[in-house]
Formats: structure tokens, C-alpha cells, sequence
């Protein structure tokens, strides 16, 4: 059989395509997708295995089909002229060539020790893209020359503003960016649900099932020994205790958004007074005067 593209074309353009598709739609960050994520190389390799099977199994249907041929059908098979890219009207249509049988219509009288010189014209595609680039050029020149458009600096300092904006935004919305400056309580069911699941699992070896304490202090009660509020208790969980080294840090092992869920957790059980509290450690701890603490810093830093 006789087909218009070839499989050492076919196969390679196939694959191309799907390999640069997985590129482009799978986030993998500063590292390509195959090298990031084994699964994809895996995928790849079989799908490229698939391909170069399927190309094996029509070749070989080909084969035997054209073995049952009769010898007439064989014969006006083999006469069949192949399908040439080149002498299709799309092509044709991009370049205007003139076949060799018709180079007499564009052949010129300039003779030069016998070598002779075609008239041809030029491809349609250069032209258009030639008038395209002129017309281009005119708006490029009276947007930004004549009539004074913003100027390339200009253009690079405002998308340095927006990036700005839309990173800042980004961090407003991105739980796994979660860190002790935009750390907020969560009060919603869920986030309670999910970090009660995560103290259980990690926690509770220490501070109780109910936070009522052990080896820890008791975390339902108004002491905290290393500050309360949910930037205080993000910050312990995350770094540890430096005087109680028991109190290990836990960023590794467990990532910044699920800790903001253990402190709202914990933060949500103030007061619950569970049975066999054990007795207060530290000082009291009151939001309010922490805030205002807080705004007080904030207006000597700004006379300063």
C-alpha cells in the first residue's frame, strides 16, 4: 500500500505532538514533565511502543493482503502512481512553480556560457508575509513614534506593578504557602474536621485526645507558655520549643496549611474543660491585649 506520508514521518510527528502537549498542560515547574513525574515517562515509552506496534501490524497486513492478490491486481497496483505532497493544489497554491515540462513559459534570453535563467515568481506565502510585515511596521511606527505611545521601560515597569498585585494576590489564596505573616484562623467545619484528624495522628501522644495534656501542657485552658493566638501556636508547631526540646518542630513532616488547621483546631477547643485537664502552665493569654500590643509596635515603628 502506498501512503501519502511515510512512517519513519509518521511516527516521529505523532509523537512529538503528544510529548509537547504533556509539557505544556502538566505544571511540573523548572524541571520537564518526564523527568519530574515517572509516570510520564512511563506513558510515553509505552505510547511509543503502541505506535512503532501498530506501524509493525499494518505493514504486515499489507504484506499479506497484498500476497492474495491475483497477478492482474498486483500488477495494477504496482502501476498505481503514488500520492506526491508536491503536486497537490495546496501546495501548488503556496508556491505557483512552474513544472519542468512548463519551465519554457518563464524562461528568460539571458545566456551565460549556456547556463540559462527562470523567470519564477515568488512564493504567495513570502509575499503576504512581506505585505504583512509592512503593514505592521506602519502601525508600529505611528503607535509609538508619531502619535507616542508608552515606551518599552514604560511597558516593563507596569507588568513589574501588575506581577506585584497578582503575586501578592497569589499569596492571599495559596494554602500551601500558608507561612507565620498571612497564617489566619480558620473557623469553617471542614478545616476544624481535617485538623483535628492531623493532631490525632501526630499529637495526641503528648497533649491528650481531648487536649486535656500529659506530657505536654493542657491546651483547652487560657495559659500558654509560649504564647496563644494562632500565629503563636503555628510558630511552636512549625519551629518547636527552644526551651523544651521534646516540643520537636514539625515543618518538615507536616506542611504548612495542615498546621494552620491544628491551630485553629486547638484554638477551637478553648474552654472545653475535658476531664483529667492537668494543671495550667504559663500565663494567661488574652487576644485582645495581644492585638493591641501588636498596634502599638506598629505605631512606634512608624514614628521611628
Amino acid at each position: 500500500m502506498k501512503y501519502l506520508i511515510p512512517s519513519y514521518v509518521r511516527v516521529p510527528v505523532i509523537f512529538a505532538i503528544i510529548f509537547v502537549g504533556m509539557e505544556f498542560f502538566i505544571d511540573s515547574g523548572d524541571r520537564p514533565a518526564f523527568i519530574k513525574y515517572p509516570m510520564v515517562s512511563v506513558f510515553l515509552g509505552v505510547f511509543l511502543f503502541v505506535l512503532v506496534a501498530i506501524e509493525i501490524l499494518v505493514s504486515a497486513i499489507d504484506r499479506v493482503t497484498y500476497q492474495v492478490l491475483t497477478e492482474e491486481q498486483k500488477k495494477q497496483l504496482e502501476n498505481v502512481k503514488p500520492f506526491a505532497f508536491t503536486e497537490s493544489k495546496f501546495y501548488k497554491s503556496l508556491t505557483r512553480s512552474k513544472s519542468i515540462e512548463q519551465e519554457a513559459d518563464v524562461l528568460l534570453d539571458h545566456d551565460y556560457d549556456g547556463i540559462k535563467e527562470l523567470d519564477n515568481v515568488l512564493p504567495p506565502w513570502w509575499v503576504y508575509l512581506f505585505y504583512g510585515s509592512v503593514v505592521f511596521a506602519i502601525v508600529y511606527l505611528v503607535r509609538f513614534h508619531v502619535v507616542g505611545d508608552y515606551t518599552q521601560k514604560e511597558e516593563y515597569e507596569m507588568a513589574m506593578v501588575q506581577a506585584a498585585k497578582d503575586h501578592e494576590e497569589y499569596l492571599k489564596t495559596a494554602p500551601d504557602l500558608v507561612n507565620l505573616d498571612n497564617v489566619e484562623l480558620l473557623a469553617d467545619a471542614s478545616s476544624i474536621s481535617e485538623g483535628q484528624k492531623i493532631f490525632v495522628a501526630n499529637c495526641i501522644a503528648c497533649h491528650g485526645a481531648n487536649l486535656q495534656g500529659g506530657i505536654g501542657p493542657n491546651l483547652t485552658d487560657d495559659y500558654w507558655i509560649n504564647g496563644g493566638g494562632v500565629k503563636n501556636i503555628f510558630k511552636l508547631i512549625s519551629e518547636g520549643s527552644a526551651a523544651n526540646p521534646v516540643m520537636a518542630p514539625w515543618k518538615e513532616a507536616i506542611k504548612a496549611s495542615d498546621i494552620q488547621k491544628i491551630a485553629s483546631y486547638i484554638i477551637s477547643l478553648k474552654g472545653s474543660n475535658p476531664e483529667g485537664a492537668k494543671a495550667a502552665e504559663g500565663e494567661v493569654w488574652n487576644d485582645d491585649i495581644a492585638i493591641e500590643s501588636t498596634d502599638v509596635n506598629e505605631k512606634v515603628e512608624a514614628t521611628k
